[in-house]
């Protein structure tokens, strides 16, 4: 099979390692790739969101199947542009993939069937956000543009004047363009983060192991949220009970009241969790692997990656087992000096190699360009620096032990991956 994988970061470069295992694979592509992907697979340089481009290149190639990992392109309608051209795609169509686009519509869509979640508002307007919040007058607060924001359109205010910033800057300043016309806001929920994702037919869903996402930059969550500074797989929270109702209460009636809506999905569907004293509730759904949660989950599937995307586009998940590794995995992501602000490029990477220069260990490339025999930093996120160990503990140590053989000047990493809220 040749295969095309659509994306150009940490959690596309984990993908390709996986179907680099298969032995259906014959030839590896990614548009646009980055520079660690390009010694795994052939870059080809098309934007993630050129619709045309894709579909153009799968046919001149004869692409068995294309692997829309991105959330922008499968809200673009990717999956539809190739499936009209009769080309095999693994993620959801636009209708399904709307689930993550629109926080407005996923949070409807929650309440119209009675999934979990927290209470919440819907605004088009500032003034009337505002004066929402202040009547309520609970702090702290989530405030969630409606649209794609790279993972960063979430801001937990803690007082009236830090939703005052959110608001302005999101709804007026339009930091995040037209994602920012309508806002969510948001009941503040507590209790341990759980992310789960799982294979979906739109008939069948298999649960992947659960992983915890690290959104804050700094130290003891810490600063602004990110795209994800690190993640842990097993959630030590999440035990097979809270898995079963999770099951019945969430996974279930999320995948068959898409499919009442019309919206049958199929791919890769993540859901965020937060384990409340009520119960667990939805944060956010995605429409595809999460990203750093894929470079945690993926390195502990023990099933050909190909077998279960044919199973999926070809709607036979039921029949295909799905069987993972017992070992635990740690991502411990690299980041430019300035993430999730502005941050310079181009600055040399030294000590870099597939395995991290540790035993058990091997680093994702997620903002990398490779030029003149050497790696350089292209991106916030510079390298996902991942290892597996028979105990949590253990995979952590040698993550940390790997990275601290990496070396770029000025680069950010969080400590305490894995040992917060533990």
């Amino acid at each position: 099979m040749k295969i095309l994988v659509v994306g150009g970061g940490g959690r596309e470069h984990a993908i390709i390692r996986k179907l680099k295992e298969s032995s259906k694979v014959t030839k590896l592509y990614c548009a646009p790739g980055n520079g660690g992907i390009s010694r795994d697979a052939e870059c080809v340089n098309i934007p993630a969101l050129d619709l045309d481009g894709i579909v153009r290149f799968s046919m001149e190639k004869r692409i068995d199947l294309v692997f829309v990992a991105p959330d922008d392109p499968l809200a673009a309608g990717m999956v539809d542009a190739l499936e009209a051209a009769g080309i095999p795609a693994f993620g959801p169509r636009e209708n399904a993939a709307v689930i993550e686009s629109s926080k407005v519509f996923s949070k409807d869509f929650m309440k119209r069937h009675h999934i979990p979640t927290a209470d919440y508002a819907v605004f088009q307007d500032s003034h009337q956000a505002l004066d929402y919040i202040r009547t309520t007058g609970k702090y702290p607060t989530v405030i969630k543009a409606d649209g794609l924001a790279l993972g960063k359109g979430v801001v937990i205010a803690a007082s009236y004047e830090e939703a005052e910033r959110a608001i302005h800057s999101i709804m007026e300043d339009k930091i995040f363009g037209s994602s920012g016309n309508r806002i969510v806001v948001e009941e503040f929920l507590t209790g341990p983060e759980v992310s789960v994702l799982a294979f979906t037919d739109g008939k069948c869903l298999k649960p992947m192991v659960s992983s915890k996402d690290h959104k804050r930059v700094y130290d003891g969550d810490k600063g602004p949220n990110t795209g994800g500074m690190g993640t842990i797989s097993p959630n030590p929270y999440y035990t097979e009970e809270l898995a079963q109702v999770c099951m019945d209460t969430i996974f279930l009636p999320t995948m068959n009241a898409l499919n009442q809506e019309g919206r049958t999905f199929k791919g890769c569907l993540y859901f965020g969790l937060m384990l409340t004293q009520d119960g667990p509730k939805v944060i956010e759904y995605n429409s595809r692997f999460g990203d750093p949660e894929t470079q945690v989950v993926l390195p502990r599937l023990k099933t050909d990656l190909v077998d279960i995307i044919e199973s999926v586009v070809e709607e036979r998940l039921p029949e295909q087992p799905v069987e993972w590794l017992e070992e635990a995995c740690a991502c411990v992501v690299m980041a430019s000096p300035g993430y999730p602000g502005s941050y310079p490029k181009g600055l040399e990477i030294a000590g870099l190699d597939e395995t991290g220069q540790v035993d058990g260990a091997e680093v994702f490339h997620a903002g990398t360009i490779w030029k003149d025999d050497k790696f350089y930093t292209n991106g916030g996120r510079v390298l996902g620096v991942t290892a597996t160990g028979q105990s949590l503990d253990e995979a952590l140590q040698k993550a940390y032990a790997a990275v601290e053989k990496i070396h770029f000047e000025g680069a950010h990493y969080r400590r305490d991956i894995g040992k917060i809220n533990r």
